[in-house]
């Protein structure tokens, strides 16, 4: 059978439904493909009696001498059709340039796909990604996340492989629910047990610090800590590391409970896939001081010594990475901090550095390329929701409005969560803005950054979530067109350096 012709072939007459033509596929004696309706559906058309169609749920029709099922996007159609089509299973992705791309709407895959795809390169990407703390203010789960990348990536044809992030994982009970979902990249997120307090501590409080550290968990003693480290130095490049026993004390103290957890997590996972790949990353950037070079060193070695394999890491870097921004603070000297980190990561171990919040960090990011030779992943989350609004903007003035208004209000108690810096009093009201000026917001600074993290309120407001939806789901090109554009500018710099 040929899946370019068949198919479509067989759905005649006026109210047939249009099939998406990347998506057009065939498996044993069955055509699959997407429609193309504001609900898309799942379309097989199969010989009668095939077998094909018994594992897929829908509404079935004659078609000469076959049958038509044309299928609702269920979970119980997804995991059949990921079942049919291995290229549709996420898959571990090595340590390789990456990049994940967040939806908070599981609408954005088709956008995401053609940005990769246009940014060519070895890029590899991560379809399936939102963390767990946004999944309850989106109304989603694991399975739905990743439910949605997978008819995102049917849709387009996708066959070049992708993962699904399971991101900030923080007990084994989320880590158990993204397993069960298929996920295969977790993000493990101790950073409630990174103690900012020992910046500041004098000798006193860091020898009391040290004193209440898990020992056990850590499989350690003080004593051997400052064997393996004080007084030692260390070749990264041709610079030298210098550690003694106050930075030591320091490093340990800080992160020593966020070692002792990630391990925790690691074991857990490890036990629950059994011989299924997976692959970690650690995150400790949602802190209030940068990591140091010394304190990278420790957190990896230590994390080497416990067992823990990783494919990246995100430290807290120097300057501010606020949400859905650009970088603030000096690139010179981030691209001189950042060139130190990717050195440690090739001296310990050979894993990526992960820019988190990388959303619109588009000065730093030739800086991070040029600097990781390879070694990086981008995250990126909110900037398709804004991208979303950006669609909004321009097809329904009305309901940007209210969301924006909305958003304004709900901005003083949304930010408690964010590092964020955008001020009410600089953003604009409401009925200020020109409805052909609406879309300029989301390039201002403080207006971006309050739609941005007041998308938990706003997607739990029944009347503006199904309204954003409607919108979304009636123009699916206008929004996908818009999240190419955006996604380009934040993957040609790394597409350009990509390895394998």
């Amino acid at each position: 059978m040929d899946g370019s012709n068949t198919l479509s072939a067989g759905l005649p007459g006026v109210n047939s439904p249009e099939v998406r033509k990347t998506s057009l596929v065939s498996a044993g004696d069955a055509e699959f493909g997407m429609t193309r309706e504001e609900m898309p559906r799942l379309a097989i058309l199969a010989q009668r009696g095939s077998r094909s169609l018994a594992s897929f749920e829908g509404e079935a029709s004659a078609r000469g001498n076959g049958t038509l099922l044309l299928c609702p996007t269920s979970a119980r159609n997804a995991a059949a059709l990921r079942e049919s089509f291995p290229w549709l299973e996420p898959r571990t992705l090595g340590v390789g340039t990456s990049a994940g791309l967040g939806d908070r709407l599981g609408l954005a895959t088709p956008g995401h796909v053609r940005a990769v795809r246009a940014a060519g390169g070895n890029l590899a990407p991560i379809f399936a990604q939102q963390s767990i703390r946004e999944m309850e203010p989106t109304g989603r789960t694991p399975q739905q996340v990743m439910d949605d990348a997978t008819w995102g990536v049917f849709a387009e044809g996708w066959r070049s492989g992708f993962g699904a992030d399971a991101d900030h994982l923080k007990t084994p009970a989320d880590v158990d629910a993204c397993v069960a979902a298929g996920y295969t990249f977790f993000t493990f997120d101790p950073g409630d047990h990174v103690d900012d307090a020992a910046e500041g501590a004098d000798a006193t409080g860091l020898r009391a610090m040290l004193d209440r550290l898990p020992w056990e968990l850590l499989e350690d003693t003080e004593k051997d800590l400052f064997d393996r480290y004080a007084k030692r130095r260390f070749e990264l490049d041709g610079r030298d590391l210098a550690l003694d026993e106050a930075v030591v004390a320091l490093a340990a103290a800080k992160y020593g409970r966020a070692v002792a957890h990630a391990a925790t997590l690691f074991r857990h996972l490890e036990g629950t896939m059994g011989d299924r790949p997976f692959e970690v990353e650690v995150s400790v950037d949602e802190t209030t001081s940068p990591t140091t070079h010394a304190q990278h060193l420790y957190i990896a070695n230590e994390l080497s010594r416990l067992g823990v394999r990783w494919v990246s890491l995100a430290p807290r870097y120097v300057g501010r990475f606020e949400k859905g921004v650009d970088y603030i603070g000096d690139v010179a000297r981030f691209e001189e901090d950042f060139a130190v980190h990717a050195a440690i990561a090739r001296r310990f171990g050979l894993y990526k550095l992960s820019l988190h919040s990388g959303s619109d960090k588009f000065s730093i990011y030739p800086a991070a390329a040029r600097q990781a030779r390879g070694l990086v992943h981008l995250k990126t989350a909110g900037t398709s929701y804004l991208e979303a609004l950006r669609t909004v903007a321009a097809l329904d003035a009305d309901l940007f409005r209210g969301i924006y208004a909305f958003a304004l209000e709900r901005y003083g108690e949304d930010r408690a969560s964010y590092h964020v810096s955008a001020s009410l009093e600089k953003a604009a009201e409401p009925g200020d803005i020109a409805g052909k000026d609406l879309s300029a917001l989301l390039d201002r600074f403080d207006e971006r950054e309050i739609l941005h993290v007041t998308f938990g309120s706003v997607l739990t407001r029944e009347d503006l979530r199904d309204r954003l939806m409607v919108v979304l789901t009636a123009h699916p090109e206008d929004y996908a067109e818009n999240l190419e554009k955006h996604f380009l500018r934040h993957l040609k710099p790394f597409a350009k350096g990509a390895s394998v």
